[in-house]
């Protein structure tokens, strides 16, 4: 995953924390076009990958590990245990108690977070680098020694029945966003959310997240990323001192997930609560992510997204906010850091008086020209030159590069597909963007969802028909 796109959705830890492809490249790899470091990479005998980016403007480094699973890879009936085991690996191992690791990060001045998306897994410090080698030694300990014990694993099931009850079950925009996928992904995992489904959860036990434990947490498993200012020859030796005496399992596990069939029909949904301040009209598009478009598609998208709804210069904006005067914003966003195909939005809140059946007629009609009227060459180079500076922007942030990198490869992309993504974004013309819009962006391939103030949410409603 590149920041700068779209980010993948993530679930944080509750708590006193911060709210597949083949190995990667065994060499040094040069800036970027991006202006970005060299980035180094190499495998430990155990087949851990590590990759690392230098960073010498402060004695700071960011300490990632990266699981190759997500909630995506959840066993059917079993959803929320990628991100239930998130939660549980801070409940202490044969060697550390519970609390030990994080005490020992926050003794050391530093920062810790971890979170869990549909394809991966993601735990990270960042600490004065003269501490990095107690980092590697406490997340490889915890890669294979968690103890987990049913006193500790009951109460921290309730905090996450909680938290979803906080961010879903109180929350009808949240409500809508998982029904809108649920209808989008009717096969796929995606479909799924992160955080599981509140009747699944509330059935997850020890042994369900030991089982998942030993499957996925292995260094063939594995993504280690260190940037700051470390060179590759000392991360290798601290990697090797530590991670190093993490035995092998064997081959890496195999991520066996449904193929999404081809949309054959439009779908429509609502939902009315009054808790809505603001209706809001959404579309969902089901279209293939950086991996399953490998021939650029996906780089297409990306910047069709930015042309159509990147900001208050974008097509969509101009065209439904500056002077049609019928919505208040619209944008859209891609989402192509994802394993699988994946979803293409396109939003719009009203202005005052304004139902969302009106805007949405008004939505379509100004999708249906966009082939003709948005993809000028004034418009594709403006989208273009955001699209590269929040790339310089990004690099310029360690944490940001650590997670570059690590969310890239942890779903199959490569250190050259990364380094290449600036160049590959100049490289679309306009007939790709129209011919991306065209094929992509249909009704048969679409989610439309309507959020509405009601004050009998029970009451019947009626969604008007294209």
């Amino acid at each position: 995953m590149h920041l700068f796109r779209k980010a993948t959705p993530t679930l944080f830890p509750a708590g006193g924390r911060f709210a597949s492809a083949g190995r990667v490249e065994a060499a040094p790899f040069g800036r970027s076009e991006a202006g970005g470091p060299e980035v180094s990479s190499f495998t430990l005998d155990n087949g851990l990958d590590v990759v690392v980016v230098p960073d010498h403007r402060a004695p700071v480094v960011t300490h990632m590990i990266w699981y190759r699973n997500g909630s995506a890879d959840d066993p059917l009936g079993r959803s929320g245990i990628a991100h239930f085991l998130e939660h549980l690996m801070f409940k202490g191992t044969e060697k550390h108690p519970v609390g030990a690791f994080s005490k020992a990060v926050s003794g050391l001045g530093g920062q810790e977070n971890a979170f869990t998306s549909y394809d991966y897994t993601a735990y990270f410090q960042r600490v004065a680098r003269d501490n990095l080698d107690t980092m590697m030694a406490f997340e490889a300990d915890r890669m294979t020694g968690l103890v987990l014990e049913d006193a500790v694993v009951a109460p921290e099931r309730d905090v996450v029945l909680e938290e979803r009850r906080m961010r879903v079950e109180t929350d009808p925009s949240a409500q809508l966003s998982e029904a809108m996928a649920a209808s989008l992904f009717v096969h796929h995992p995606y479909g799924i959310p992160i955080i599981g489904w509140m009747h699944e959860i509330e059935e997850l036990n020890r042994n369900h997240a030991l089982d998942y434990y030993k499957r996925f947490y292995t260094p063939e498993n594995a993504i280690l990323v260190v940037a700051g200012d470390v060179t590759p020859d000392e991360v290798r030796r601290l990697a090797e001192a530590t991670y190093g005496r993490v035995a092998p399992q064997g081959a890496r596990p195999v991520r066996v997930r449904p193929r999404e069939p081809e949309p054959k029909a439009l779908r429509r949904l609502a939902v009315a609560d009054p808790k809505v301040e603001q209706p809001t009209l959404q579309r969902l598009y089901l279209t293939p992510s950086c991996i399953t478009a490998r021939d650029g598609g996906c780089h297409d998208l990306e910047l069709l997204a930015e042309v159509l709804g990147g900001g208050s210069t974008s097509y969509l904006y101009r065209k439904l906010v500056m002077e049609s005067g019928l919505a208040v914003n619209a944008g859209a966003w891609y989402m192509g850091s994802a394993i699988d195909d994946t979803r293409f939005s396109v939003y719009a809140i009203p202005a005052e008086g304004v139902s969302l059946e009106k805007l949405e007629a008004e939505v379509d009609r100004v999708l249906r020209r966009a082939p003709s009227e948005a993809l000028n060459a004034e418009a594709i180079e403006r989208a273009k030159t955001r699209l590269v500076a929040e790339t310089v922007y990004s690099s310029d942030s360690q944490s940001s590069l650590a997670r570059i990198y690590g969310s890239a490869l942890a779903i199959g992309e490569t250190i050259e597909e990364v380094r290449r993504w600036p160049a590959d974004i100049e490289g679309v013309t306009r007939e790709r963007l129209a011919t991306a819009s065209e094929r992509w962006l249909t009704p048969s391939r679409s989610v439309t969802g309507y959020l509405v103030k009601a004050s009998d949410p029970d009451a019947p409603m009626a969604i008007a028909a294209e």
